[in-house]
């Protein structure tokens, strides 16, 4: 607990380095308190097919962002609009109750803010029998140091990687040094996942799946990331690439992102994916855009 404290006293554990005391009730970029808040554990049956399976994903919202794009789909809880403090022993029996609950796996959404606090719980909860895997669920703004205190304790990484376009990132999420970041961040979680690996049933059971959401008037930029994992890891990761962006009220005078993707622009991400060779991909097919994909904040399983 001294550790954490420590770090909390002048947070640098996300690449923006605030270098703020927590302890002390102030908050950073990410609005997080030092104690850890979170929104929402439950069940989720809509992640990709090999995290959610037929019995969801034990998945975990924490409240705060490191990034807190314009067009967030989950903003109530990224703003800390939503959230109860909880202790490191409730998040430890948290876990443990997902996990007799029958959840594939324990599933950390936007947990960069919390690392050490989450670490620490998750060592009490394997202590106790926590045994099915880890998800590190996130945006992929993540700093090296902070994932080297998750090794051995995450099998999984569930990382978005959103931008490859500087000035985009700036835009949309105030984070002009995304693409460096996220790559030397992704470099990382394969150095600790290696290759992937499945069960018999199909749930992934070891590695690192990349997600891209194709935001409205942003096929090259969809296609540059893509590039860049491909050919930096083949078939080492696999790739997730959506269409489900869901533009909400707070972008209704931003253009394009006041609009959904087209039908086309997600087919001319997959045409160029395709002709690139990449074969390990989960894609979306229908309609998804929607707002029922975006859960009920209201502090379940808390």
């Amino acid at each position: 607990m001294l550790e954490i404290e420590e770090e909390m006293k002048s947070c640098r554990l996300c690449p923006r380095k605030c270098g703020i005391n927590r302890i002390e009730g102030k908050t950073g970029y990410c609005g997080a308190p030092s104690v850890v808040v979170a929104a929402r554990a439950a069940l989720h049956f809509w992640e990709e097919p090999c995290i959610s399976g037929k019995t969801g994903s034990g998945t975990v919202f924490f409240s705060g962002c490191n990034l807190r794009c314009v067009y967030c789909q989950n903003h109530s809880i990224a703003e800390m609009e939503r959230g109860k403090e909880i202790s490191l022993e409730r998040l430890s029996q948290i876990f443990l109750e997902l996990q007799e609950q029958q959840a594939n796996n324990i599933n950390l959404v936007t947990p960069s803010h919390y690392v050490p606090q989450i670490a620490k719980a998750l060592q009490k909860a394997k202590q106790q029998g926590l045994r099915i895997p880890i998800v590190y669920n996130c945006g992929g703004y993540e700093s090296v140091e902070a994932l080297k205190q998750l090794e051995g304790l995450v099998d999984i990484y569930l990382t978005d990687f959103k931008y490859m376009d500087n000035a985009l990132a700036k835009a949309y999420s105030r984070a002009e040094d995304y693409p460096e970041t996220a790559k030397r961040a992704l470099q990382e979680m394969v150095r600790q996942t290696d290759t992937a690996e499945f069960d018999q049933a199909g749930m992934m059971k070891r590695g690192v799946i990349v997600r891209h959401l194709l935001l409205p008037g942003a096929v090259k930029n969809a296609k540059a990331v893509v590039q860049y994992v491909y050919e930096t890891y083949g078939d080492t990761v696999w790739l997730s690439l959506m269409s489900q962006y869901t533009p909400l009220p707070q972008v209704k005078d931003l253009v394009p992102l006041n609009r959904k993707t087209t039908r086309r622009e997600y087919e001319r991400l997959l045409d160029y994916t395709f002709s690139l060779g990449v074969t390990n991909a989960f894609l979306q097919e229908g309609p998804v855009a929607e707002e029922s994909f975006i859960p009920d904040f209201d502090c379940q399983g808390i």
